[in-house]
């Protein structure tokens, strides 16, 4: 399957951002680009990420260490949730 990809600075230009937010997200790892031809580009899969990282700073105000915290227990969640899913499975065996 072929990835598509977006021009950085036609999505900075469309969202109304700084290119520099997005250079900081990649900087903490929080998204990942990549770059051909001295362009950055943003892999498609990774916009809804990007997007719910641009409501966060740019709509709550929320800093970049305020992001990397929420990020953190939204992973966190989402293993605890995995977890509880695969127990549940576990206990089925069992009734």
């Amino acid at each position: 399957m072929e990835e598509t990809l977006i021009l950085l600075s036609e999505y900075c230009a469309n969202c109304e951002i700084e290119p520099d937010f997005v250079y900081t997200l990649e900087r903490e790892g929080l998204i990942e680009l990549i770059t051909l031809s001295d362009e950055y580009y943003v892999n498609e899969e990774q916009l809804h990420v990007l997007e719910r990282y641009r409501r966060w700073h740019y709509e709550l105000q929320v800093n970049m260490e305020g992001m990397e915290v929420m990020q953190h227990l939204l992973n966190k969640i989402n293993r605890m949730r995995a977890e509880i899913a695969e127990l549940r499975n576990r206990l089925k065996l069992y009734e």
